[in-house]
């Protein structure tokens, strides 16, 4: 049993050697706070499994009984509970107090150990149990770094869970390194403390470095960009990987970034009019619960497909005797002519535009349009532009789809509600929105329809940017259909 112990003991020294070598090299290339704190952690595994290994060949003594308790009962606990601190505290100053009860505390409790006068110098070639060697004052000063370990890492264990529910890739590599960390720290500080056999003891010295050394090298390797070339000479200056999180959240925020920012005032209290149900399709889910409203409008198109159809003619506007540009007006001909004919096209809907004949039209009595045919200032436009999931192009037109029809039956203050996919982009959709007023905008974003493409449409969108527009001329004309 001794030869097998020291075989092990010898094994795992060389195998924490090894993760001495990885931790160091990591190190050059990002001196992060816990890469330190587990180097140490890992020498300190090292020597003390060399110790083992060594006592069991040649016999223990006051000197190799010290190093062992020194090393592994001591120090590596404590400098793996030291390390989760650096790893999980994204504040200075909960890492700055964890250098310093560290550093502290090796401090007083090495000098203690190294000159506190043991109970008896006969070890022999077992190892020997520190309950039975150490005085008074050095076995409970280990009984209370114990404590503290094992409290510091379930502490750490659960700030973990609690950031990965609601974090990102880098807090759930920060789980998986606390969920081998942690239980293989407090199995260390178990064997250490309690009368355990010798083999159950040195295998789990072994065990917490093979756990250290898997937890730097999977899920704490550091993140590579997808273009990086492997031969790069500025690999060197890649960035810590705290920086390389803030850099990314600061992407994912600016990709996320969903509605433009309003003024603050209240919208006024119920809207101008309720629109129809959604209509239900072919593959829409049910509409979830309504949840209260905020998130701008972000809207979908309905994706035409191409069908050879010529576009510009298709949208030519008919002919007119008179200028066509500087007022808003929705192309009806003048009084007493006949409307032009002009040939359909079998060109499939890219959208929805309300018609708003009793809005635009010149020759109407309600909205005659002043003379200078300058818009109203009040009339409010967006413009978005939005990059959608790769494969989720077909679930999210089906879903604008029916958003826009529930657009075009239920506001009649949106005056233009255009959806655009992108011939060059097959990923990318434009929308163009005109609005009587920023009012009916507000009354818009709380209509029901919206609320639920806006939930439903999360796990579909990757990025957008939206535009606040004013009209300064404009013409507006009523779509042709399509025919089916």
């Amino acid at each position: 049993m001794e030869i097998l112990v020291a075989v092990i003991a010898f094994a795992g020294a060389l195998l924490a050697a090894i993760a001495v070598g990885a931790l160091i090299q990591r190190l050059r290339d990002e001196p992060e706070g816990w890469l330190i704190a587990w180097t140490v952690a890992v020498v300190s595994l090292c020597l003390s499994l060399a110790v083992i290994g060594i006592g069991y060949v040649f016999g223990f003594g006051s000197v190799t009984f010290r190093i062992y308790q020194i090393t592994g009962s001591l120090l590596a606990p404590l400098w793996l509970a030291v390390g989760m601190v650096q790893l999980l505290a994204e504040k200075a100053p909960p890492r700055f107090l964890a250098w310093l009860f560290g550093i502290a505390l090796t401090v007083v409790s090495v000098a203690i150990l190294v000159f506190d006068p043991l109970k008896s110098e006969e070890l022999g070639k077992s190892l020997p149990a520190a309950a039975n060697f150490w005085a008074i004052i050095p076995d409970k000063l280990l009984l209370g770094v114990h404590v503290v370990d094992v409290l510091v890492m379930l502490g750490m264990l659960v700030v973990a869970g609690l950031k990965w529910r609601q974090g990102d890739e880098y807090d759930t590599d920060n789980l998986h390194a606390s969920a081998v960390i942690v239980p293989s720290g407090m199995a260390l500080v178990g064997a250490m403390r309690f009368t355990v056999p010798a083999l159950f003891t040195t295998a789990l010295l072994a065990v917490a470095a093979a756990a250290v050394w898997y937890t730097v090298l999977r899920p704490l390797a550091p993140y590579e960009d997808d273009d990086e070339d492997d031969f790069d000479s500025d690999r060197d200056e890649r960035p810590s990987r705290r920086d390389d999180r803030s850099q990314r959240r600061e992407e994912r925020a600016q990709h996320h970034d969903e509605r433009p920012m309003f003024r603050d005032e209240a919208p006024p209290p119920g809207p101008r009019g309720m629109p129809e149900p959604v209509p239900g399709g072919p593959g829409l889910p049910p509409s979830p619960p309504r949840r209260s409203s905020g998130l701008g409008d972000l809207v979908a198109e309905y994706r035409a497909g191409d069908q050879g159809v010529d576009y510009a003619a298709r949208m030519a506007p008919p002919p007119d005797s008179g200028p066509s540009t500087g007022y808003i007006m929705n192309g009806a001909p003048p009084a007493g002519q006949a409307p032009p004919q002009r040939p359909d096209f079998a060109m499939p809907g890219t959208g929805a535009v309300y018609p708003g004949a009793e809005l635009f039209s010149p020759g109407s009595q309600q909205q005659q349009q002043p003379g200078s045919g300058k818009p109203s200032p009040n009339i409010y436009g967006l413009l978005t532009v939005f990059t959608i999931m790769d494969g989720a192009g077909e679930a999210f037109d089906r879903l604008a789809e029916a958003t826009v029809e529930a657009v075009r039956r239920g506001e009649p203050d949106t005056l233009v509600y255009a959806c655009h996919a992108v011939k060059s982009a097959p990923l990318q959709r434009i929308v163009y929105e005109l609005y009587r007023d920023e009012i009916a905008y507000r009354d818009h974003q709380r209509q029901p329809h919206v609320e639920r493409f806006l939930n439903e449409r999360q796990a579909m969108v990757l990025a957008t940017n939206v535009i606040e527009l004013n009209v300064n001329a404009a013409k507006v004309v009523p779509l042709p259909t399509a025919m089916y």
